[in-house]
């Protein structure tokens, strides 16, 4: 069905040359209408959003927040949450590792994830700011010279002589045209309001897209180190192996072994050589990651290499209050910004079911040349206001505010599940390091616990005093704890960078477009610590 609109028009149109009084007398009616909508378009429809209040709750986790421990049988420092501490912008610098530092720079300034982002940020910018066009009158021009072939035929009565059956003449039309509609009920505020809100989701989405490419650089490092380390502790045993069998081979030689014990030696050792191809495969990969998270082809390989030595493990971990932890994340502040959006929508669907005035002025000339387009008698202007109102359209608009409603309802909803999410990630990784300690204990006793059963089980065999299955064993056990405790290092370490990344990173919140290098990069003063400032620890 078509929308019906009563409209009330009033148009004056008058001759620059003459003067109409009537159309002076109805001028001050179009004046007075054109400052009653300045004047009360400062009216905005529709809720005025309000920042969600942050959960009220204490802590991520149930009961007091104890900290990692160490009993020192592990290379690696215990560690210590800091309660109510900021997370440094540079956070990833707390692993102390330049090469590092260096690549984490490098993916910054290359990766083009983090490009995209920027650009979708001036999209959303630009979208505004023509939005804010809107505000102002709008001027068009328009030039149209004609060139018209009539008849004269028809006019020419009957009988008599046809002189000239045709006239061709040329006819200039110029006009400048003038429109603006008074954002009466805040209409257009609404819907700058809602490309504004967008454009800061913009900024948190290339915040995210910052945060989770340093982490990627970060887990990438480090399950480079965790493979290289797992190497190089295949490749002890396959050293320790190859001892062996030269033993058993001797020993076979003098008639102290059997021919079984130096065939199930060469079997382990096969199978510990086995163990490297796929290791090493791995490491491939994880440098042709790296590569690709620092913006480069692949055959442009980074030069940085990374093994356990290059991290030292942040003994202090700050853990933001959960209110300060909701205004840092990323994905919240996104979840909020969308929020924005939605809430300025409805005003917008609501402004459009309400009265609507247009105010125009159109003036020009018209003359047979272009020259007669500037004397006296040649012009022309028409001033008008209109109003607008919807009557009936099928509840279009109707269902059109209530979808606008539902909308907001849905990001509120979103918002909700993505503070929760945040929540559950800072208590996965605050559990992940209590037991990664026990684990990096264990390891390590396990280890040097296999290590010197193997030294024993190697001096025997020497004597001749055990057996071809004590020293497979103690062989299997000591390559099992010594890969074992190197996954339980770099997992320490992997978990200690999930736990920087749940609290949102250390962008300042009141980062902007135009310094979000200097904040990433933490040139502010805001951010300038390392680890941050801890208020207090959590023993």
């Amino acid at each position: 069905m078509k929308q019906t609109r009563m409209e009330s028009v009033h148009t004056l149109r008058w001759n620059w040359s003459r003067t109409d009084p009537r159309a002076l007398g109805a001028l001050p009616h179009v004046i007075f209408a054109i400052l009653f909508a300045t004047t009360v378009s400062g009216c905005a429809v529709g809720p005025n959003f309000t920042p969600p209040a942050a959960p009220n709750v204490k802590g991520f986790l149930p009961g007091k927040l104890s900290s990692p421990n160490s009993t020192g049988l592990s290379p690696l420092p215990g560690q210590r949450f800091a309660t109510g501490a900021d997370v440094s912008a540079r956070w990833w610098m707390a692993f102390q590792s330049r090469p590092l530092n260096d690549l984490v720079k490098q993916a910054v300034d290359r990766n083009p994830t983090l490009q995209a982002a920027e650009a979708a940020i001036k999209i959303a910018q630009h979208n505004a700011r023509a939005q804010r066009g809107l505000y102002f009158p709008q001027l068009t021009g328009n030039s149209t010279p004609s060139s018209l072939l009539l008849s004269n035929a028809g006019s020419i009565p009957p009988g008599e002589s046809l002189s000239s059956p045709q006239a061709r003449y040329s006819l200039v039309t110029n006009q400048l045209t003038v429109t603006f509609v008074p954002d009466i009920w805040g209409a257009n505020f609404r819907a700058i309001e809602s490309l504004e809100a967008i454009a800061q989701q913009e900024l948190f989405q290339l915040e995210a897209a910052h945060l989770a490419l340093t982490s990627n650089v970060v887990a990438a490092a480090i399950q480079e180190a965790s493979l290289r380390g797992q190497i190089a502790a295949t490749q002890r045993i396959v050293k320790i192996e190859r001892n062996l069998l030269e033993i058993l081979k001797r020993q076979f030689n003098f008639g102290q072994a059997a021919r079984a014990d130096v065939l199930a030696q060469e079997a382990a050792l096969a199978q510990a050589e086995q163990l490297l191809p796929p290791l090493e495969k791995q490491l491939a990969q994880q440098r042709d990651l790296l590569t690709a998270l620092a913006g480069r082809y692949s055959s442009d390989e980074v030069s940085q290499k990374f093994d356990l030595a290059h991290f030292k493990l942040p003994a202090n971990l700050p853990v933001s209050l959960p209110s300060k932890m909701v205004a840092q994340r990323p994905d919240v502040r996104a979840a909020e910004a969308n929020m924005h959006s939605a809430s300025a929508q409805v005003g917008v669907a609501i402004a459009a079911r309400l009265p609507n005035i247009t105010l125009s002025a159109n003036g020009g000339s018209t003359a047979y040349n272009i020259a007669q387009s500037f004397t006296p008698g040649a012009g022309f202007y028409t001033l008008a206001a209109s109003v607008t109102q919807p009557i009936f359209d099928g509840f279009t608009l109707y269902h059109k505010q209530k979808a606008a409603e539902a909308a907001l309802e849905q990001a509120e909803a979103q918002y909700r599940a993505t503070v929760i999410t945040a929540f559950q990630n800072v208590a996965d990784a605050l559990r992940s390091l209590q037991s990664d300690a026990q684990a990096v204990r264990a390891a390590a006793l396990a280890e040097r616990t296999a290590k010197a059963s193997l030294d024993i089980v190697q001096t025997q065999l020497n004597a001749g005093q055990v057996n071809q299955l004590a020293v497979l064993n103690a062989q299997q056990t000591y390559l099992i704890a010594s890969v074992t405790r190197v996954q339980a290092e770099a997992s320490r370490l992997a978990d200690t960078a999930a736990l920087f990344m749940a609290l949102g990173g250390g962008w300042p919140a009141d980062c902007t477009a135009h310094d979000w290098r200097q904040c990433a990069m933490g040139e502010v003063a805001a951010n300038s610590s390392v680890a941050g400032t801890p208020t207090r620890q959590t023993e």
